[in-house]
């Protein structure tokens, strides 16, 4: 399979996801595909993080490395891979442009390879997985992700495997940013395990999943009220 095969399979694949000709849905996704949207799920995190942890050099630990997990993936893809591989996004690229559809006219300025949407979010969801260790909180954080990651595919932002790419990069970094968390815990003597239907084994209250919950369907559904209102 050579590499122009897989450029046309990218563009079929994201014709199944891109757009639906719809007003709602296109507010909608424009309201989702926003970081400041998602700031009350940013302070819900905060807050269990803080409501969890014993001291502050704790509660400082896991926001520096929140805080490198975003730097780290915000530089690969915007400093590094975008500029050096140079893939115009589905809306801006000659040859595609006329076939996405296009909210707002909304095309992209820059590149489309890897998409640093879905790294950042993959980052901080697979980050605060391992962190939290409960599965219902993992599945919420990649589901996040995840609706993040499409909102990029239906407003043409990037192709599928931009997409993936960056859902991939972001987990790992998200692992391995979590390995230096744990390692500098440990060394700080936090690396108890707790033992408790109550609390998760890295001592996180399982009641305070509920906030991160709330907190995501609150957000969904004022999401959903602006985009009917403004539709």
């Amino acid at each position: 399979m050579d590499l122009q095969t897989i450029v046309e399979m990218d563009r079929q694949v994201l014709g199944v996801f891109n757009g639906a000709h719809n007003m709602f849905l296109d507010t909608l996704m424009i309201t989702l595909t926003s970081g400041v949207t998602w700031v009350p799920l940013y302070i819900a995190l905060l807050y269990i993080v803080v409501k969890n942890k014993e001291t502050m050099a704790q509660v400082t630990l896991m926001v520096v490395c929140c805080a490198l997990c975003l730097m780290i993936t915000e530089l690969v893809t915007e400093g590094y891979v975008k500029p050096l591989v140079a893939r115009p996004r589905p809306g801006s690229d000659p040859e595609w442009m006329n076939m996405v559809h296009v909210v707002n006219g909304r095309r992209g300025s820059d590149y489309s390879f890897f998409s640093a949407h879905a790294a950042n979010t993959s980052g901080i969801a697979v980050f605060f997985a391992w962190a939290v260790r409960n599965k219902v909180f993992t599945w919420l954080m990649l589901g996040w992700s995840l609706v993040n990651c499409y909102t990029r595919l239906y407003l043409a932002m990037h192709y599928p495997f931009d997409i993936l790419v960056g859902f991939t990069f972001g987990a790992i970094v998200g692992s391995l940013v979590y390995l230096v968390y744990w390692l500098a815990d440990k060394q700080g003597g936090s690396g108890q395990r707790y033992v408790s239907s109550q609390y998760t084994s890295t001592g996180y209250a399982v009641a305070d999943v509920d906030v991160v919950a709330f907190t995501l369907a609150a957000v969904g559904i004022l999401s959903v009220v602006v985009s009917l209102m403004m539709h």
